[in-house]
């Protein structure tokens, strides 16, 4: 039990220093950041959710692949149990 529940911290800590960083990114390519800076010194709202996108967007992947790894491990762990 006290196994099992180490390596349930230890899989949550490792995808929380993977998620960490992209909370201070800025993924924008120089193109887009200087068109939604100009949309917004004009007034426009279009640029306010620009990065958070590109996050969310880039962050899909690596979720999807870790909740497949996640339940690959979970059931192998039940087959060898």
């Amino acid at each position: 039990m006290k196994k099992k529940l180490i390596s349930t911290l230890s899989l949550v800590a490792l995808i929380g220093a993977l998620m960490l960083p992209a909370i201070r990114m800025q993924a924008q390519c120089p193109m887009c950041r200087l068109s939604a800076e100009t949309n917004l010194k004009n007034g426009g709202t279009e640029g306010k959710g620009l990065n958070t996108g590109i996050l969310y967007m880039l962050a899909m992947p690596y979720l999807l692949v870790g909740t497949i790894g996640y339940i690959w491990w979970r059931n192998r762990k039940q087959i060898e149990e």
